[in-house]
């Protein structure tokens, strides 16, 4: 089952209680912020040829291209939360992130470069 969209209100707060340290390490906030940037990440990119996961807090499919139905996705990428983030605020350069091993991208159209940043 589908999760409901969160709120743009709701969201753009965790991402700003995030980004400014407020939240410090409520686990419910970071979760949110993480939630919410996958939701804009899955707007702008609609599609299902990659698969991008933030675990434990969530994943989307984005990005047009062959769909995908069973097994492992063919185009994935994983990251941890502070680097999806930071990802998604601009903070971290989508190629830099790549070349110091804090995202984890495979396949053919497993690349961010014009999504991010998000917000």
């Amino acid at each position: 089952m589908a999760r409901s969209r969160i709120d743009d209100a709701q969201g753009t707060a965790a991402v700003r209680a995030w980004q400014t340290g407020v939240a410090g390490a409520r686990r419910d906030i970071l979760a949110l912020a993480v939630r919410y940037t996958l939701q804009l990440l899955a707007e702008k990119a609609p599609g299902n040829a990659v698969e991008m996961r933030v675990p434990p807090f969530g994943a989307v499919q984005c990005i047009e291209g062959p769909r995908h139905t069973r097994g492992t996705p063919p185009n994935v990428i994983e990251t941890d939360a502070a680097s999806w983030l930071a990802l998604a605020l601009g903070s971290l350069p989508w190629a830099e992130a790549v070349a110091s091993g804090r995202v984890h991208a495979s396949g053919q159209r497993a690349d961010l470069i014009g999504q991010l940043p998000l917000l």
